[in-house]
């Protein structure tokens, strides 16, 4: 009976890698052909779906290396410019969303869970209602093409993305009070309970939010659309599509793949290297409370 049941836990975990695999191959595929299909030409692209070229063809990253947007800005500028806006919003956000986490998770004022509702109402208000007056009112200020992507950037201070301060909630409601009180016998106040006691605590969740924000902003595309008007300063978002060209022109797809894929990349790198917590900030996130 033991033997027999043995036997059977094994043919179940070859069964469970042989799926995971093979779901695993299905899920990364598109990723292989996006990087084969920079080695080939238009007619190969349009005329194999096999992630190995057959004929390789180096002109699209021999053009991505050197392509530029009206003589102003190249790839390379333009992820400088793409990180020049993703570094301070995923920094103010953390800082943010953090602080404000914690007034909600433990202090308590008057009309905290009328604040509390209206700010998880907030998640199911789409941002294309809000980009007209947004727009108005950052145009107003003289923000538009700012150097300093002030409108991109300055909302992030306010901890305006409520997903994250909610995610930071649900974690913190998890966290002993009882770590609180320890660390004020011992004299903390409460910006030290913060940043000593609660912060190390919430680590997993900040890398989460962090990655989030990291990855939405750098595939953010209206935003820049809208508020940045100087070629010089466009993100990859718009230089990649800009790249495309107009309707009836003839599309170098090896090109455009081979900025898609530099622009992607340091996405990919930062999130393998952080999954692990990414993955225990959202779970527990989303158990605890």
């Amino acid at each position: 009976m033991v033997e027999s049941y043995k036997a059977s836990q094994k043919i179940a975990t070859v069964i469970k890698y042989i799926v995971l695999i093979i779901v695993g191959i299905i899920m990364i595929y598109p990723l292989l052909w996006m990087i084969g299909a920079t080695f080939m030409s238009n007619a190969e692209i349009y005329g194999s779906i096999s992630p190995i070229p057959m004929n390789w063809d180096f002109s699209g990253w021999a053009k991505a290396a050197t392509t530029t947007l009206g003589g102003s800005i190249n790839i390379w500028q333009a992820m400088i410019n793409t990180y020049l806006i993703v570094i301070p919003k995923v920094i103010f956000t953390i800082i943010s969303s953090t602080i404000v986490a914690y007034g909600f998770g433990r202090f308590e004022f008057v009309g905290k869970k009328v604040f509390f509702a209206i700010m998880v109402s907030t998640l199911f208000l789409p941002q294309v209602v809000m980009n007209v007056p947004q727009f108005i009112m950052y145009n107003s200020w003289g923000w538009v093409n700012s150097p300093l992507y002030l409108p991109l950037i300055a909302s992030t201070l306010f901890a305006t993305e409520s997903y994250f301060v909610f995610m930071l909630v649900q974690f913190l409601r998890s966290v002993p009070r009882e770590l609180d009180e320890a660390a004020k016998i011992d004299g903390c106040n409460a910006f030290q309970i913060l940043v000593i006691i609660i912060c190390p605590m919430l680590k997993p969740a900040m890398v989460s939010a962090g990655l989030f924000q990291f990855m939405w902003s750098s595939n953010d595309f209206l935003g820049p659309l809208l508020y940045v008007t100087s070629p010089e300063r466009y993100p990859a978002a718009i230089f990649v599509r800009s790249a495309v060209g107009d309707s009836g022109a003839t599309v170098e797809w090896n090109l455009v793949l081979a900025l898609s894929l530099i622009s992607i990349l340091p996405s990919l790198i930062v999130f393998f290297l952080a999954q692990r917590q990414f993955v225990e900030g959202i779970s527990a996130g989303s158990v605890k409370g």
